[in-house]
């Protein structure tokens, strides 16, 4: 699948929607890191590092809600593909 960066904005927003509505928090963080899923005082947290690019952003968002499990929910054909893609 051949994405446009500019395209890379809205899928970003749509993980987003999607970690909210499994009940995960996206926080956007500086530091030396990458980011990905993690449990923080039993809460599903998914830190970002902010000085990523967009397109990197919504790789780590991929790999996270995978992790997360998103196998039995309904997601649109190309938000599913687009998890699978980039996780």
């Amino acid at each position: 699948m051949k994405i446009k960066e500019k395209e890379f904005e809205d899928i970003v927003e749509e993980l987003k929607e999607l970690a909210k509505q499994l009940g995960a928090t996206v926080r956007f963080e500086k530091g030396d890191f990458n980011g990905g899923y993690c449990l923080l005082k039993e809460s599903k947290v998914i830190v970002i590092n902010k000085m990523a690019n967009t397109q990197k952003k919504a790789m780590i968002l991929a790999a996270a809600l995978k992790e997360l499990g998103v196998e039995q929910i309904f997601l649109t054909p190309k938000i599913r593909e687009i998890i699978e893609e980039l996780s």
